[in-house]
């Protein structure tokens, strides 16, 4: 195998590992997704701090391919809905999963 034949070829074989090492599989996210996921998360935690009856609560938010989850403690049942509505209409959000909890 000549010098160019074997360059190419490692070029290939090292872009392949590395573009794969960037894919999404069933348990993991792209480097895009983990990106657009981190900015969900951040427009929905900006979204709770700015409503007046959310921003003193400790609802902690992650976001998973497009999937907001709510975790944490409320006062009332009232509070745990408005929080999952709030979450919801956030621009990306696929769905909200609302694990929080009343006190």
């Amino acid at each position: 195998m000549n010098a160019s034949l074997r360059t190419t070829a490692a070029f290939a074989v090292a872009l392949g590992l590395a573009l794969g090492a960037c894919a999404q599989t069933e348990t993991s996210e792209s480097t895009g997704g983990y990106v657009d996921n981190s900015a969900i998360t951040g427009k929905v935690k900006t979204a709770i701090l700015q409503d007046p009856s959310l921003k003193v609560m400790q609802i902690d938010v992650t976001t998973y391919k497009n999937v907001v989850q709510l975790s944490g403690f409320v006062d009332t049942p009232q509070i745990k809905s408005h929080a999952g509505t709030v979450a919801s209409q956030v621009s990306g959000v696929a769905s909200v999963q609302n694990n929080l909890i009343v006190k």
